[in-house]
C-alpha cells in the first residue's frame, strides 16, 4: 500500500509540502557540502593522460550516495563501448552510474543527469588552494569540480534526500539516474550507452544539472546551447628545416603560412569572416560591456570582439578559437624555417546549424584561403550539434515554477556559449522526453579555470529548486 502524503499540486495544502522540502534542505545541506568535499577530493579528470584509477573511485563514491538514499530499485556502475567498437577487446568509456525506481499510480518518470568526471587542474600556481582540496573561503567553495558538475551530482542527491525525508521513500514518481563518467574527455561512449541502456534511463522528463544561473540572485534555465567543432590542422610548407637565414625571405616557413591562414578566420572587428557559418535570432536580456569586463577579466585598454549585442556574440553567433599550437617554444627556438605546424581549432556552433555543415564551411574557408599553396592536414575532428529547448512542455512550467519558490524570482531563460553536445544524442534516443537544461553555477563559477568554485547560496537554491520540481511531479498524472 502506497504512503499518503500531501500532494503539491493537488487537493492538500501545497505550501505544506514546500516549507517542509525548505526545512529538509537547510537541515541536510551542512551534510550535502561534506558529500560533496568528499567527492572533489577524488581527482576524477577522465583525460586519457591521467590515472582512471581516480575515476573508478569517484563511480564508486557517487554509487555509495545513491545506494543509500534507499529510493532505488537498481542501483550500478556500468561501462559501454567506444565508438562501433564491439566484442571483448572493444575500447570501453568511463564508469557511469545508473539507477532507477519505478513510477506508480500513473505518475511520470524524470531523468536526472550530471556528471563525475572533471578537466584537469592544469598548474597548481594558478590556483589560491590546492585543486582537490576543497577550500571555503568566504561563500564559495574552491575546487576542481566544485561547481562543475559535482556539485550537479549532489544536487540530485540532495533533492531526492530532501524529497523522502518529507514523502518517505514510498512515493509514486519514477525516478533514472544516470551519473556520467566522460563528459569532460568527449562523451566518447555516450550514444551506445544510451541505447544499451534504454529501458533503464527512458523518461518522460530529462534534468541535464550542468549548467549556470543568471547571477547569485537570478535562477535560469538554459534554453539554447552553441553546438561544437574542433579538429587539429597541420599546415606544412617545406620538406625540412632550413636556416632561416640562407633561405629566409625566398620561402615560406609554415609558421608564416599558418598565421596569416588563421588570420582570415577572422574579420578586424574579431567577428567570424566564415562563409556559410549562420547565426540564430534569439532575444537576449540586457547585458553590457561593464558586466563583460566584469565576468570575463577583460584587460583594460583591450576591446570586445564582434557585432551585434553581446549577448547575441555568445549565445546566438559562431566563434572561432585557436586553442592550442604545436611549435618550437620560444626556450627552443633556433633561427630556422618551421617545415610543418600544428594548430588545434575549436569553434562554436550557432543554434539551427549542424555540426558537419559548421565543419564543411570552415574547413572550405582554410582550404581556399591557405597561403603560398601551403599543404594541409586534418584529423582529431570532434562534433556536437547546438540544441534549442522546447519552452511549451508542461516540465519547463513546472521547473520554473520550482525555481520561482526557490529562489523568490522568476528564472531567466539564457543561452550559453558551451556545448554540450551530447544533448543533441539524448533528443535522438529520447524524442519525445522534455530536456531541461539546469546548474548550480553563477558567473564567478570559473568552470574549467583555475580557481573553479560554488557559491553555497546559489546551491542551495538550485537543489531547493530541484527538490520542488520532483515533488510536483510526483503530485502530477501523466496525462495532466
Amino acid at each position: 500500500m502506497t504512503e499518503s502524503h500531501p500532494a503539491v499540486g493537488g487537493t492538500s495544502d501545497p505550501t505544506t509540502t514546500s516549507d517542509a522540502l525548505r526545512s529538509a534542505v537547510e537541515a541536510a545541506f551542512p551534510s550535502t557540502i561534506a558529500d560533496l568535499t568528499r567527492l572533489v577530493k577524488i581527482p576524477s579528470v577522465s583525460w586519457a593522460a591521467f590515472d582512471d584509477a581516480h575515476v573508478e573511485a569517484s563511480a564508486e563514491a557517487v554509487a555509495e550516495l545513491v545506494r543509500g538514499l534507499g529510493v532505488f530499485d537498481l542501483v550500478e556502475i556500468r561501462r559501454a563501448a567506444i565508438g562501433e567498437g564491439e566484442g571483448a577487446d572493444a575500447p570501453l568509456g568511463k564508469p557511469a552510474v545508473v539507477a532507477r525506481r519505478a513510477a506508480r499510480n500513473g505518475r511520470p518518470t524524470v531523468l536526472l543527469y550530471a556528471h563525475h568526471d572533471v578537466q584537469p587542474p592544469g598548474e597548481d600556481a594558478d590556483w589560491e588552494s590546492s585543486p582537490f582540496e576543497p577550500t571555503l573561503r568566504g561563500d564559495r567553495l574552491y575546487g576542481r569540480g566544485a561547481a562543475d558538475d559535482k556539485a550537479g551530482v549532489m544536487a540530485h542527491i540532495g533533492a531526492i534526500r530532501a524529497l523522502t525525508e518529507v514523502l518517505g521513500t514510498d512515493f509514486d514518481l519514477g525516478i533514472a539516474l544516470f551519473i556520467e563518467g566522460e563528459e569532460e574527455s568527449g562523451s566518447l561512449s555516450f550514444a551506445n550507452f544510451l541505447h544499451e541502456n534504454r529501458e533503464l534511463l527512458e523518461a518522460d522528463a530529462i534534468v541535464v544539472a550542468d549548467s549556470g544561473n543568471w547571477d547569485l540572485e537570478t535562477p535560469a534555465l538554459t534554453v539554447a546551447l552553441r553546438g561544437a567543432v574542433a579538429f587539429r590542422m597541420r599546415v606544412a610548407t617545406l620538406g625540412h628545416a632550413s636556416h632561416s637565414g640562407m633561405f629566409g625571405g625566398a620561402v615560406p616557413d609554415a609558421m608564416l603560412a599558418a598565421i596569416q591562414l588563421l588570420a582570415t578566420l577572422h574579420d578586424a572587428d574579431g567577428s567570424v569572416a566564415v562563409d556559410g557559418l549562420t547565426s540564430a535570432d534569439l532575444e537576449t536580456p540586457a547585458y553590457d560591456e561593464a558586466q563583460l569586463r566584469a565576468e570575463t577579466g577583460l584587460l583594460d585598454g583591450v576591446t570586445p570582439i564582434g557585432r551585434g549585442e553581446i549577448l547575441s556574440r555568445i549565445w546566438a553567433q559562431p566563434a572561432i578559437t585557436v586553442t592550442g599550437i604545436d611549435a618550437p617554444s620560444v626556450a627552443n627556438a633556433s633561427n630556422t624555417l618551421v617545415p610543418s605546424v600544428a594548430v588545434r581549432v575549436s569553434a562554436r556552433v550557432a543554434p539551427g546549424q549542424r555540426d558537419v555543415d559548421a565543419l564543411d564551411a570552415i574547413r572550405s574557408h582554410l582550404e581556399s584561403h591557405a597561403p603560398f599553396g601551403a599543404k594541409l592536414e586534418f584529423d582529431a575532428i570532434e562534433l556536437g550539434n547546438p540544441f534549442l529547448v522546447d519552452t511549451s512542455g508542461w516540465a519547463v512550467a513546472e521547473s520554473n515554477a520550482a525555481m520561482a519558490e526557490a529562489w523568490g524570482k522568476e528564472p531567466v531563460e539564457i543561452g550559453v556559449g558551451g556545448s554540450i553536445p551530447f544533448i543533441a544524442e539524448l533528443v535522438a534516443e529520447f524524442p519525445a522526453a522534455q530536456i531541461l537544461v539546469t546548474g548550480v553555477e553563477d558567473p564567478d563559477s570559473r568552470a574549467h579555470s583555475p580557481n573553479e568554485s560554488l557559491h553555497l547560496g546559489v546551491f542551495q537554491r538550485a537543489l531547493l529548486s530541484e527538490a520542488l520540481f520532483l515533488a510536483r511531479l510526483d503530485a502530477r498524472s501523466e496525462d495532466s
